[in-house]
């Protein structure tokens, strides 16, 4: 163990926590960093809403701890703690009228459901009696919790000296509601100004969280320069610029124990940098599973997205009628828009031989997919860190994506000379840009030297999240500093 300050104390704030529950790169980063963290001698804690939607299985230790009210407008509102211990501790706020719900996001009252946690998480630091140094919100379901902490609870001698950081997983989803919400999150008209809440005639609560943190970060270096410009920002970029010189991008990590070639009982057959036998067995079950032909000469390209025009299926549409002429195999997964979709759906019915569309969400048919490909297909037209790419390195699939945002920051463009890298990357977000990837693609897979030098380098790149929450633990003491 590295210890680089055992004083730290840090709660982590988050919508979503893995494995309890997650939709996204979010729910990933929030069930990892706090864990690296703790690993390195910082008393890390997190809290999340106790959802219905988490198993029992995933609350089988969580005992109550205590309970307390959380003002909103005229509202009392009751809010239980309850804890699984840990070397991390994890907390669930409890409220039935707001978490009893049968999907995470896009209720009408979401402005209150997320209002209310984020002043739960705040007071539930008093109940428990952890006088945390920085409080790490995320994204716009927390951002009021900077203005909460900022404004009312920094008046009580025991919050006084907390500090807030704010991270931005993804500056499209911006958490915007009219100003009528004001009141009913115990806030007043008084916010609703250029300088504080307002955005375009609406407030939003990625914006209190821009402009009440401390600090903010995002998750890879690139992203945090690209969205102080126009076409990355969705309107925030100037208030960015702004505070440029209080924005740090650290880009995310995986947690290398849960995705383990070697050990994972998920896949068809386990395998590892030193011994590729699996890796080839997994493709030939893969392939056999979801009625593709078994052929180990064909280059199999993975899918594993969201289904949305952010990553880049625009793109991949328009590409379609080229891809089906070349000889190679597409397995898809992932749901999403209904393009997206009728376009994986109809593709597969017209060329069964070369794509496979699985409208779904498993997780350990995707691991069987990470195990299986040959190429990570990711061409997004913006990505703030991605961890799909940093999985299918693992599981020795070599990226195939756009040099922009995280995508930049974690994939080396594979050099034929030297040997060096393990990706190939394009940079013009157009038809011939993609089809130029994946021709390069296809001339790697036909060199087979390169092609296997490609994967054992992608394999024994490094994306532990140990270096990264290394980077964050310097951040971290520099807020609690300011």
């Amino acid at each position: 163990m590295i210890l680089l300050d055992s004083k730290l104390k840090i709660l982590f704030v988050a919508s979503e926590v893995g494995p309890f529950v997650k939709s996204g790169g979010l729910g990933d980063v929030a069930g990892s960093l706090p864990k690296a963290l703790a690993a390195l001698g910082v008393d890390a804690r997190v809290v999340l809403p106790k959802y219905s939607t988490i198993s029992e299985a995933h609350l089988a230790d969580a005992k109550f701890v205590d309970s307390f009210e959380v003002q909103l407008d005229w509202r009392n509102q009751y809010a239980g703690i309850f804890k699984i211990d840990g070397a991390c501790p994890v907390y669930l706020i409890d409220n039935e009228q707001y978490f009893n719900r049968g999907h995470l996001y896009g209720h009408g009252d979401d402005y209150e459901r997320f209002a209310f946690f984020s002043k739960a998480a705040i007071s539930m630091l008093a109940a428990i009696d952890f006088k945390a140094d920085i409080i790490h919100f995320n994204d716009w379901q927390t951002g009021l919790g900077c203005v909460y902490l900022k404004d009312i609870y920094k008046k009580f001698m025991f919050y006084e000296d907390m500090k807030s950081l704010f991270t931005i997983h993804n500056l499209q989803y911006q958490g915007t509601f009219g100003r009528d919400v004001l009141g009913q999150v115990h806030l007043n008209d008084g916010y609703f100004v250029n300088d504080k809440l307002e955005f375009f005639n609406n407030i939003s609560y990625m914006k209190a969280g821009l402009t009440y943190s401390d600090f903010i970060s995002t998750v890879s270096e690139t992203y945090a320069k690209e969205i102080q410009t126009p076409s990355y920002s969705y309107g925030m970029d100037g208030m960015l610029r702004s505070r440029a010189h209080q924005l740090a991008g650290i880009i995310n990590g995986i947690d290398y124990e849960e995705y383990n070639p070697a050990t994972d009982k998920r896949l068809f057959a386990n395998f590892s940098a030193d011994d590729m036998a699996g890796k080839a067995e997994n493709k030939a079950q893969l392939q056999k599973m979801l009625g593709l032909p078994q052929r180990p000469d064909v280059p199999m390209f993975a899918i594993i997205s969201r289904l949305a025009e952010q990553k880049g299926l625009d793109l991949v549409a328009s590409a379609m009628g080229d891809l089906m002429q070349r000889d190679l195999q597409i397995v898809v997964l992932g749901t999403g828009s209904q393009q997206f979709e009728h376009l994986f759906y109809a593709t597969a019915h017209h060329h069964p031989d070369k794509l496979s569309a699985n409208i779904t969400f498993d997780i350990n048919l995707a691991q069987k997919i990470y195990a299986a490909s040959d190429f990570f297909l990711m061409p997004s037209l913006f990505e703030p860190c991605g961890l799909g790419q940093l999985i299918a390195m693992r599981y020795g699939s070599v990226p195939v994506a756009r040099k922009t945002g995280g995508l930049a920051d974690t994939i080396i463009h594979y050099d034929y000379a030297s040997g060096e890298g393990y990706g190939l990357l394009f940079e013009d977000y157009l038809h011939s840009g993609i089809m130029w990837a994946v021709d390069e693609a296809l001339m790697l897979y036909a060199d087979d030297k390169h092609f296997k030098t490609a994967r054992a380098n992608s394999m024994a790149a490094d994306f532990s999240w140990e270096a990264s929450a290394k980077e964050y633990v310097k951040l971290y003491n520099h807020i609690k500093s300011l």
